[in-house]
C-alpha cells in the first residue's frame, strides 16, 4: 500500500473541505472533522529518538508524521490514529514473542537497517502484534461496552463518497519472512463514516494475524460505535484450506481481505459512545 497515495475529496452535500492544499487533508461532515496526513518515513535522528521513547527499536518503515484523526470540537470528543502510540502496546517483555529461529536473523537485519543507531537490546515482540484501538482525546466522553453493532446494511448503500483515504502507519518485512503492517482506510459519507484500521502480520511457515478496529460515526445521532476484532490461526493450516483453490495461493497468502474471510476469531468486543449536545 503506497502511503503516498492522495486522499479523495469531494464537495457537496454537507462537507466543507479544508480550503489549505498543504498536508494534513481535511474535511468537515455534520459537525464532526475528519483529517489525515501522510508523509515520508522517518529519518534516522527521529527514528532514534522514537526508538529511545518507545524502549524498542521501530519497524523498518516507519511513517511517524502519519495519522488519521476525527473529531467534534462541540462535544471535545476526539479519536487519533498514530504509529508511535500503537508501537507502545507492542510487548515489550518478550513473553509474546514468537519463538521461532526467525527472530535472530531479524535481529541481525534490525542492526544493519538502523546502522549506528544504539539498539535496545531487551527482548520484545517482533512481530510488532498490537491490539491498538486509537488514542482519545484527554477530554473525551468514554467508550461503554455494547452488544450493538456497526449496521453493515447502511455502510452497503450507494451513498456518495465525500471523502476516502489510505494510510500507512507503519510496515516490516519480519527479516524477509513475511510482513507486520499497521494501516487505516476511511470513507465518510453524507450520513456516516467507517474506519478500519487493520495490524496484519503472517510470519511464513508460522502464522497469520489479523487485528481490526472499526470505528463507525453517525452524524445526526452523534452515536460512535467501535468494534475491535482479532483473528489468527497457523500458516499451514491456512495453506490447507486455501489448496483445494484454483487461485494463486502465495497471492492468497498475501490479500488480508480474503485471509479474513477464512481465520477465525479469537477476541472481539464492541464499545459504544453518544456524544452529549
Amino acid at each position: 500500500m503506497d502511503s503516498r497515495t492522495p486522499a479523495v475529496l469531494a464537495r457537496g452535500h454537507h462537507a466543507s473541505v479544508s480550503p489549505e492544499a498543504k498536508k494534513p487533508q481535511q474535511v468537515t461532515v455534520g459537525g464532526f472533522r475528519i483529517a489525515t496526513q501522510k508523509l515520508p518515513i522517518l529519518k534516522a535522528d527521529p527514528i532514534e529518538e522514537m526508538t529511545k521513547k518507545l524502549g524498542i527499536a521501530v519497524p523498518e518503515m516507519i511513517f511517524g508524521d502519519n495519522f488519521v484523526s476525527i473529531e467534534h470540537p462541540q462535544s471535545g470528543w476526539g479519536i487519533n490514529f498514530n504509529a508511535f502510540d500503537a508501537l507502545d502496546l507492542v510487548d515489550k517483555t518478550g513473553q509474546s514473542m514468537l519463538q521461532v529461529a526467525y527472530s535472530k536473523e531479524w535481529q541481525q537485519s534490525r542492526e544493519k537497517t538502523h546502522d549506528g543507531i544504539k539498539e535496545v537490546v531487551k527482548p520484545f515482540d517482533w512481530s510488532y502484534s498490537t491490539d491498538y484501538k486509537g488514542t482519545l482525546s484527554p477530554n473525551a466522553q468514554p467508550f461503554e461496552q455494547t452488544t450493538e453493532q456497526i449496521p453493515i446494511e447502511l455502510l452497503k448503500r450507494p451513498d456518495p463518497i465525500l471523502f476516502f483515504d489510505e494510510v500507512v502507519l507503519y510496515e516490516d518485512e519480519l527479516a524477509d519472512n513475511g510482513i507486520a503492517m499497521l494501516s487505516c482506510k476511511i470513507r465518510v459519507m453524507p450520513e456516516r463514516l467507517l474506519l478500519l484500521t487493520r495490524f496484519f502480520m503472517r510470519l511464513d511457515n508460522v502464522l497469520i494475524r489479523l487485528r481490526d478496529t472499526r470505528v463507525y460515526v453517525d452524524f445526526e445521532k452523534r452515536e460512535v460505535i467501535r468494534e475491535y476484532q482479532a483473528k489468527e490461526c497457523e500458516y499451514e493450516k491456512v495453506r490447507q484450506m486455501l489448496a483445494g483453490t484454483r487461485d494463486d495461493i502465495p497471492a492468497l497468502m498475501r490479500d488480508a481481505n480474503r485471509l479474513s474471510e477464512l481465520l477465525p476469531v479469537v477476541d472481539k468486543r464492541n464499545e459504544r459512545v453518544v456524544l452529549e449536545k
